[in-house]
């Protein structure tokens, strides 16, 4: 985001004096999350599976295309995921058109590595022919509107996209080569990951900030959890200091906070379910 968004002295004074007395903007608790809403499957036609995400006001979609290509040569039978973020103007004027910034490439990057880390995919159930053909699944999200913790709603959406994911089966012809059929089978999902993020601001912590707690924050730490509380993935963010005996505190809050998170998007994802899709 571009540096032009300056929160102001007053605003920021503001904010500080009600984290001291344990409140927050909107009355919110320190670790308390925004209302989260599920869209799934919004795009039935141009995308393998696709859902919106709203968290609070941050809102962001996120798409999957699968893609039939090669394998990466040191994993000749897995199938491959690569991640992608698109901030532009739409989601708020600070950010600028043209090839991804910095922002972007890390919202990709800590997305991903979440879902990889996690194994949420058995990635060899994507191979169609060992070292020649296997399902590239591109996951593509953009941001339409960006109020705060960016990380955690990309988290959400990738995985309720690709809850709602459908494969093409693919038969081998005689000369070796895959044919994709019209027949769809569902992505299997093995874990649901989810990232929390928390905000360091002066002395106090808060999860899922809006922009203008975003914007005063000394530093970020975000870790991806799986359903089992292993910590699957941390990134830091922000030029302020974590202390090593800050670092587990953190963690055990952002755990507390994971669990709703995934309560919520599997109930989405339930739901979705039983109206038979």
């Amino acid at each position: 985001m571009s540096d032009d968004y300056v929160v102001s002295e007053i605003e920021k004074d503001y904010i500080l004096t009600l984290l001291d007395q344990g409140k927050r903007i909107g009355g919110r608790e320190k670790q308390e999350h925004r209302p989260i809403k599920f869209e799934l499957n919004f795009v039935e036609t141009k995308a393998e599976g696709s859902a919106i995400v709203t968290l609070g006001e941050t809102k962001i979609i996120a798409g999957v295309k699968a893609t039939l290509g090669s394998p990466f040569p040191d994993t000749p039978d897995s199938g491959v995921i690569t991640t992608s973020a698109e901030l532009s103007p739409i989601a708020s004027p600070y950010y600028e058109s043209g090839p991804p910034g910095d922002d972007a490439i890390e919202l990709a990057r800590v997305t991903d590595r979440a879902i990889r880390e996690s194994h949420c995919i058995d990635l060899s159930k994507l191979c169609i022919v060992p070292g020649k053909y296997v399902w590239i699944l591109f996951i593509d999200m953009y941001v339409l509107n960006a109020d705060g913790n960016l990380i955690d709603a990309a988290t959400l959406a990738s995985l309720a996209a690709l809850s709602t994911t459908k494969i093409p089966k693919v038969k081998i012809n005689e000369e070796g080569e895959p044919e994709v059929l019209d027949e769809k089978e569902v992505l299997e999902l093995d874990h649901y990951p989810v990232t929390v993020t928390s905000y360091k601001i002066g002395k106090h912590r808060i999860i899922d900030p809006i922009l203008k707690e975003e914007r005063i924050a000394d530093c970020r730490i975000t870790f991806g959890f799986d359903e089992e509380e292993h910590i699957v993935s941390a990134q830091k963010g922000g030029i302020g200091v974590l202390k090593p005996d800050e670092l587990v505190p953190i963690a055990k809050e952002c755990l507390e906070v994971s669990k709703s998170y995934r309560a919520e998007l599997l109930k989405a994802i339930e739901e979705f379910k039983k109206k038979g899709n």
